[in-house]
């Protein structure tokens, strides 16, 4: 039986795939979410990909990924989607033109 078993701390804004409304399926046995998502795997195109805390052009890039980095897209909000390199982190918001053509 899954299940958590007291608190757990609340990591730092975009250091997991975890927020209030959903998570990384990975995080499912460790991390309570509404929803847990199985990601869909893309890569970073080739100028790179910079991940913010919002969905917004004036939101701080606190981390860059290089090109060919795999993203697990999580969601998508017209023209951003969120995600991460893998249920390790970090996860944030970036463009979704930031990301490799599929099949590419």
């Amino acid at each position: 039986m899954l299940g958590l078993k007291g608190p757990v701390e609340k990591p730092a804004p975009g250091a997991l795939p975890l927020r209030g409304d959903l998570a990384h399926i990975a995080l499912a046995g460790t991390h309570l979410a509404a929803h847990y998502v199985i990601p869909q795997v893309h890569a970073v195109g080739d100028a790179g990909a910079g991940l913010r805390l919002a969905s917004r052009d004036d939101s701080e890039v606190f981390a860059q990924l290089a090109p060919g980095t795999r993203f697990e897209l999580l969601d998508v909000a017209g023209e951003w989607v969120w995600g991460c390199p893998g249920p390790q982190g970090p996860a944030g918001w970036c463009r979704a033109g930031e990301l490799a053509p599929e099949g590419a």
